[in-house]
């Protein structure tokens, strides 16, 4: 599976998620990054929602949160990050289809 089917599947699987994480105008703090961490972990797939009342923008703070956490933004639309982990990434990656 290439890297663009392994993010058509992220976003297919992340269509009835609800975002479970806000980021405001305190922007990315240590406690707000060991939650995306711990959600990460739980869930492998979340999505993060940049208030527009955030210092950074939607592309900079899914950057800084890639940065941080070593996971893989997988998209990015208006005020909302896609977010999963790199087992998830490198697994979905190397996965191979019979068709």
């Amino acid at each position: 599976m290439t890297e663009k089917d392994a993010r058509k599947e992220l976003m297919r699987r992340a269509n009835e998620l609800s975002p479970t994480v806000h980021v405001g105008k305190e922007g990315l703090s240590e406690s707000l990054e060991e939650e995306i961490m711990r959600q990460l972990k739980k869930n492998r797939l979340i999505k993060v929602k940049v208030l527009s009342n955030s210092e950074d923008g939607a592309k900079e703070t899914a950057a800084a949160i890639e940065e941080s956490t070593g996971s893989v933004a997988v998209d990015v639309r208006g005020g909302v990050i896609v977010l999963a982990d790199k087992r998830t990434w490198s697994s979905l990656c190397q996965k191979k289809f019979r068709r």
